[in-house]
C-alpha cells in the first residue's frame, strides 16, 4: 500500500475516534442523550447523518457497478430513492418529531408504536423490536463483511483483520459517544462521501480522449466485459433509459423509494432534530446531498465504463469501478481519502444499525421486562453493553463469507419498508387507526415479503421476486390490513385520539 494512502486512512480513523471522545465528554448520562442526542441535533447534522446512515456502500459501489453493467436502464432505482427520501422528509419527519416527544418522550420506534396505540401488553412493541433486532443484526453483519473484503482486496490484509478493524473503530465511538457520536461522525462521513462522489466522475470525464456519448454509442463491449453473458446485457444501448426494461421492471426499481417510510435507522434522525421548525432546513440539506450524491454515483459508473473502454481495461468486479478509478487517476494521498469514503459509507451505516439495535434491547426489553425502575445511568450502561453484544454477533456471522446473510440483507429494505412503512404513515395521519390494525399491518407486511421471496412459485420461469420487487405487494397488503382491521374493531380510546388532536394542533 502507498504511504500516502496509509496517511489518509490513519487520519480518517483518528478523526472518527476523536469525535467519539468529544461526544463522550458531552452529556450522555441519560438514555435520551445516549439514544437520541437529547433531541438537540442541528438540521444539517441530522440531515447528513440520515443520508450517510442510509446509503452505505451501495452508493459508492452498488449503484456505480449497476450503471457500469446496465447503463441508464438502472437509473430508475436512484430516481425512486430520491423521490422516496423527499416524501419521507415531507410526510414523516415533522409529525414524527412532534408525536414521539408528546407520546411519553418515545426514544425508539417500537416505543413510539407502544405509546401511540396504548399497547399496555407490549405486543406491538415486542414484535417490532424483534423485527428490528433480527434484521439489523444481519444488516450490520453485511456491513462488517464489506469492510473485511475492502481491507482484504485493497490493503492485502487478512479478511478477519478487516472485520476487526472496521468493527473496532465503529464500536469504540458508538460505545462511548452514543447517538451524538454516531451523528457527528455521520456528518463528517457524509461530507467525505459527497466530495468523493463529485471528484471521481469529474476527474474521470476530463481524462476521456473522445466525446463520452460517442465512446459508449460505438463501444466494443467485448473490451469492457469478459463474460459473454455480460456482453449480451451490455450490448443494449447504455444511454437508453428503457433498454431491456418493462413497465413492471421500472415500477419495481422505483418502488425502492417506498422503503424509506419504514427504515428505523433513518426515521430516528427525524426524532433527534432540535425543533420541528428546523425540518425545512433539514429537508433542503438532506435532499441536496442525496440528489447530487446519486448523480455522482450514476456518472461514476457511466464515465468509468467509457474510461475503461478507451483504455481497454475490463474489470471482473463491476462494483469496484469507484476503487479502480480512484487508484488509477489520483495521487495516493487523495486515493486514500477516496478509499476512506467507502469506509465512511460502510461504517456510518454499521454505527446507526448498532445504535438502533442497542436502543431496542435497552428500551424495549431490558426496561420493560427486567428492570422497569432502572436509573438513567443503568440504561446507558445496558445500551453500551448491547452495542458490544450486537457487534460481537455480527462479527461471528461475518466469519462465514459464503453464508446466505447477504441474500437476506438484500431483502431487509423491503422487509422494513413493508412491515413499518404503512404503519408509520397511517399512525401519523389517521386518527381511527387502532392497535389491532397496527399489529395486523406489521405482520401482514413482513409475511408478504417473506412469502414473495421464498415461495416456490414461478411464472414463465421467473420467481415472484424476479417479476416484481417484494416491497410492492408487501406495502399494499399491509396498508389494506391496517385499514380493514382498524375499521372492523373498536375505535381507539379517547386519550389516544386526544393526543392525536394535540399533535395536529401543534403542527
Amino acid at each position: 500500500m502507498e504511504t500516502g494512502m496509509i496517511i489518509s486512512l490513519a487520519l480518517y480513523f483518528i478523526v472518527m475516534l476523536g469525535i467519539g471522545l468529544y461526544a463522550y465528554k458531552q452529556s450522555t448520562d441519560d438514555v435520551s442523550g445516549y439514544m437520541l442526542g437529547g433531541r438537540n441535533l442541528s438540521p444539517s447534522v441530522a440531515a447528513l447523518s440520515a443520508g450517510a446512515s442510509d446509503m452505505s456502500g451501495w452508493l459508492l459501489m452498488g449503484l456505480p457497478g449497476a450503471m457500469y453493467l446496465f447503463g441508464l436502464s438502472k437509473v430508475w432505482i436512484a430516481i425512486g430513492l430520491v423521490l422516496g427520501a423527499w416524501a419521507n422528509y415531507f410526510l414523516v419527519a415533522p409529525r414524527l418529531r412532534v408525536y414521539t416527544e408528546k407520546a411519553n418522550d418515545s426514544i425508539t420506534i417500537p416505543d413510539y408504536f407502544a405509546n401511540r396505540f396504548d399497547d399496555n401488553k407490549n405486543i406491538l412493541r415486542v414484535i417490532s423490536a424483534i423485527v428490528i433486532i433480527v434484521f439489523f443484526t444481519l444488516y450490520t453483519s453485511s456491513g462488517v463483511v464489506a469492510g473485511g473484503k475492502l481491507f482484504e482486496n485493497s490493503f492485502n490484509m487478512s479478511y478477519e483483520m478487516g472485520l476487526y478493524i472496521t468493527t473496532g473503530v465503529v464500536v469504540i465511538y458508538t460505545l462511548f459517544g452514543g447517538f451524538l457520536a454516531v451523528s457527528l461522525t455521520d456528518f463528517v462521513q457524509g461530507c467525505i462521501m459527497f466530495i468523493s462522489l463529485l471528484a471521481v466522475p469529474i476527474a474521470t470525464y476530463t481524462m476521456l480522449d473522445q466525446p463520452f456519448m460517442d465512446t459508449l454509442a460505438n463501444a466494443r463491449y467485448d473490451l469492457l466485459l469478459s463474460s459473454p453473458k455480460d456482453t449480451e446485457i451490455h450490448a443494449l444501448n447504455m444511454m437508453d433509459w428503457f433498454a431491456g426494461g418493462s413497465t413492471i421492471a421500472i415500477i419495481s426499481a422505483m418502488a425502492w423509494g417506498l422503503g424509506y417510510f419504514g427504515q428505523p435507522h433513518i426515521i430516528v434522525r427525524f426524532m433527534s432534530v432540535r425543533s420541528v421548525k428546523d425540518m425545512p432546513t433539514m429537508r433542503r440539506v438532506g435532499m441536496s446531498w442525496m440528489t447530487l450524491s446519486a448523480i455522482g454515483a450514476v456518472l461514476t459508473g457511466l464515465f468509468g465504463a467509457a474510461f475503461m473502454l478507451e483504455n481497454q481495461m475490463p474489470i471482473d468486479d463491476k462494483e469496484t469501478i469507484f476503487l479502480v478509478l480512484s487508484e488509477l487517476i489520483f495521487h495516493p494521498l487523495i486515493a486514500g481519502f477516496l478509499l476512506a469514503a467507502i469506509l465512511a459509507a460502510i461504517m456510518s451505516t454499521i454505527s446507526s444499525q448498532l445504535l438502533v439495535c442497542s436502543s431496542s434491547l435497552t428500551e424495549d426489553f431490558y426496561k420493560i421486562y427486567l428492570n422497569r425502575n432502572a436509573s438513567q445511568k443503568e440504561l446507558v450502561l445496558v445500551g453500551r453493553i448491547s452495542v458490544m453484544l450486537v457487534a460481537i454477533l455480527a462479527i461471528y456471522l461475518a466469519y462465514d463469507r459464503d453464508s446466505s446473510i447477504l441474500d437476506l440483507v438484500s431483502n431487509a429494505w423491503a422487509g422494513f419498508g413493508a412491515a413499518f412503512g404503512p404503519l408509520v404513515l397511517l399512525s401519523l395521519y389517521w386518527k381511527r387507526m387502532n392497535l389491532q390494525g397496527a399489529i395486523s399491518g406489521m405482520v401482514v407486511g413482513a409475511a408478504t415479503v417473506l412469502f414473495w421471496i421464498y415461495a416456490p412459485i414461478t411464472i414463465n420461469g421467473q420467481t415472484l421476486s424476479a417479476l416484481l420487487y417484494e416491497i410492492v405487494p408487501g406495502f399494499v397488503l399491509s396498508t389494506i390490513a391496517i385499514v380493514v382491521v382498524s375499521l372492523m374493531t373498536a375505535e381507539p380510546k379517547k386519550e389516544i385520539t386526544d393526543l392525536f388532536d394535540e399533535v395536529e394542533s401543534s403542527l
